[in-house]
């Protein structure tokens, strides 16, 4: 498939749900999409612990298994003096994630909306040109994943503050380490402090590099999808074996999308929690 049909087909930029209407300008796809998968978890969850049963079954004990191991997980990362004010966030940061990854793998996503064709693009007959597309997986738009990544950034500054002080973000970040003494001691004091300096270009890079790898990888599994979905006419076979590859080749890659975007989710949630680790540690929680 060329890239100028990819182009077509995929975009970088979320649309407007209702085209060229101007009132509806403000609602893009993206955005429409973040709603409805709040909307769906909220109401998931409150169906889920409605009637909170002694012995859960059903989607109680599924809500509780997946609570119990998030908690259980991020406590031994961010210990147990932070679980209690990070662990909220923490864990709805990765079912939102996990959900908008998983919502794009629905049929119609991407590919339900208006349009018309465009005389300077060759597309196939089987293939419309979705110019406004309905509906758009959030986390396949910079903004959200930008969105998401300032905010943890903004929650892991305050949070950091409030355990250990400016004075000891100062000292986290350009304090000598090792304990040593005398020459050798000023010697590593210079060293750590231009350390320092690389680790608040790190710090302050860290939102970049959370929003880039998870906009980047549910991206391209997008355009993965629509070149499968597609492979029947690169090589210029019949319809019907066009329309039957449509449907067969693209599924082993849905199955890899479905691991990319639980993957995507937990390396989100566990670098946020592992950044909260670095700067709240405290030597005596060793004991």
């Amino acid at each position: 498939m060329n890239l100028s049909l990819i182009a077509a087909l995929v975009t970088l930029n979320a649309t407007p749900v209702g085209g060229s209407n101007a009132f509806f300008s403000w609602l893009t796809s993206s955005i429409l999409v973040s709603a409805i998968t709040t909307i769906t978890i909220i109401v998931l969850a409150r169906r889920a612990t409605a009637k909170m049963a002694i012995v859960p079954t059903g989607t109680q004990n599924l809500f509780e298994w997946l609570v119990e191991s998030l908690y259980n997980l991020l406590e031994g990362v961010v210990g147990r003096h932070m679980i209690g004010k990070t662990f909220g966030f923490l864990a709805s940061l990765f079912v939102f994630i996990l959900v908008s990854n998983w919502f794009g793998l629905f049929p119609g996503v991407g590919s339900i909306g208006w349009g018309q064709a465009d005389p300077n693009i060759a597309l196939p007959a089987a293939v419309k040109h979705v110019d406004y597309p309905i509906f758009r997986p959030g986390t396949a738009d910079l903004n959200l994943t930008l969105g998401l990544a300032a905010l943890a950034m903004v929650l892991w500054l305050v949070w950091s503050l409030q355990e250990v002080g400016v004075g000891g973000m100062i000292k986290h970040i350009f304090g000598a380490k090792g304990g040593m003494t005398g020459i050798a001691g000023l010697a590593m004091a210079v060293v750590f402090f231009f350390v320092g300096i690389l680790e608040v270009i790190s710090i302050g890079t860290r939102p970049v590099s959370l929003s880039m790898r998870l906009f980047g990888n549910i991206f391209a599994g997008e355009n993965i999808l629509t070149m499968m979905i597609g492979i029947g006419h690169d090589f210029n076979l019949p319809n019907w074996a066009t329309y039957v590859l449509s449907v067969i080749v693209p599924i082993p890659f849905y199955m890899l999308e479905l691991l990319v975007g639980l993957l995507q989710a937990f390396v989100f949630m566990l670098l946020c929690a592992v950044y909260i680790q670095l700067s709240t540690s405290h030597d005596e929680e060793a004991h």
